[in-house]
């Protein structure tokens, strides 16, 4: 452990890591030295040996993640446990609108992939150990304590083999998660908006491969998505996200497996076969937050400390792995230019850039929830209208699938 950092990140998770991963490339070249501080140990077992779970959560990463994930050279072994999406279809239970997006006719590989996040975080720890650069520490297990800014520099106390050390550093990233107790010791408020829903998250199999498609389906009572994942054991398995009101959740979540089964297909129906078995169930409340301010002098808040979305788009990692390639592209060139990595008038710039890509993610998930949500007939007739005609309309369909992914974003610059 040094006590001087160019950068110090907080929080070594999926949004941390893959900042550290952007940065890796050119730390030597800029002489830049980071540290990552995480609350969890460093996984110890090979990353090959890994296999898949039907305990484990998983993330939809957008076509154009993938691009991030390229530049940064992870996707190479990232891609060995991923399951393509070659099809997308959405629907609204009880009327006729449908709509379907095809990889091939949209002139990509895939509309997206299914990662599971375990993997995910292994590979990108793995990358960063693997690179044994001096120029990255990791120090956990840790807990950051305080934040302070100072005339020149940031403080950081850190709680460290069972003693406290003071690290100063350029800048400060934020990427300890939603519940983020840093960001409200710091005094940075967040908005929030409740939905009265909470998201059940639970691998299933079924008695036919899903062939890689996704399913998109709104239902009275909230939307489910289904998504491919990698076989196990030579059975299919998908992610299902099921989203419940607040006054069900025990309910659903009290039913045992066959019942949990029944109930899935009375609200879904049978288009991807029959589940034949499922796993651990999870479930956390849903909201949007979004926090009142992002940059100050010194100080980046990225990932779910930043925003947590709906996932009903499945835009909330994406929309924060843009927000990770943008920053590591505003350090580099701050860096090529012996301009301080705190300035706080390019980090405002680089929150701009941010904020346009926010406001149309966030609004789009929030309002498309609240449209699928109202029971208003006349509303619904119009849903499902639109959702015809963006099936029958190859150029609003290339547009939408071009937005969900991620493609009508500049590619980042991390060199």
């Amino acid at each position: 452990m040094k006590q001087h950092y160019d950068i110090v990140i907080i929080g070594g998770g999926m949004v941390g890591a893959s900042l550290a991963c952007a940065l890796l490339p050119m730390s030597d070249a800029l002489d830049l030295n980071i540290a990552v501080i995480e609350s969890v140990a460093l996984p110890t077992h090979d990353v090959e040996e890994y296999q898949p779970s039907y305990d484990a959560r998983s993330t939809a990463l957008a076509y154009g993640s993938r691009s991030i994930y390229e530049a940064m050279g992870v996707w190479t072994r990232l891609k060995a446990h991923v399951s393509p999406i070659s099809d997308i279809h959405v629907s609204d239970k009880g009327y006729f609108g449908v709509t379907r997006l095809n990889a091939k006719k949209e002139g990509v590989s895939a509309l997206g992939y299914v990662v599971e996040n375990q993997w995910l975080g292994h590979v990108l720890l793995d990358h960063l150990q693997q690179a044994a650069s001096p120029r990255i520490d990791f120090i956990c297990p840790a807990s950051v304590t305080a934040v302070e800014s100072r005339a020149d520099s940031m403080g950081v106390t850190v709680e460290y083999q069972g003693e406290h050390a003071e690290l100063s550093c350029e800048l400060v990233v934020m990427a300890d998660g939603g519940r983020s107790p840093l960001r409200a010791s710091m005094g940075i408020s967040y908005s929030e908006t409740t939905y009265d829903q909470h998201a059940i998250v639970v691998n299933v199999s079924t008695d036919q491969p899903h062939n890689g498609v996704a399913y998109e389906r709104f239902t009275d009572s909230g939307p489910m998505a289904l998504l491919p994942l990698e076989d196990k054991d030579g059975s299919p398995r998908s992610a299902l996200v099921w989203t419940v009101p607040n006054d069900l959740i025990d309910e659903v979540l009290g039913l045992d497996d066959q019942a949990f089964i029944a109930r899935f297909h009375e609200r879904f129906g049978y288009r991807a076969g029959n589940v034949i078995h499922v796993g651990q169930r999870f479930s956390y409340p849903l909201k949007l937050t979004v926090a009142d301010e992002q940059v100050r002098r010194g100080l980046v808040v990225l990932g779910n400390a930043a925003h947590a979305l709906h996932p009903i788009a499945g835009q909330g990692y994406n929309l924060a792995l843009r927000g990770v390639a943008s920053l590591a592209e505003t350090l580099i060139h701050a860096r090529k230019q012996q301009q301080n990595l705190g300035d706080l008038t390019r980090l405002q710039a680089f929150y701009e850039q941010q904020r346009l890509d926010q406001v149309r993610t966030i609004g789009f998930s929030d309002q498309t929830m609240k449209l699928f949500s109202n029971h208003n007939p006349l509303l619904a007739v119009g849903r499902n209208v639109g959702l015809q005609l963006l099936d029958i309309c190859p150029t609003a369909k290339t547009l939408f699938a071009r937005s969900a992914m991620g493609l009508d974003m500049p590619a980042p610059d991390l060199k």
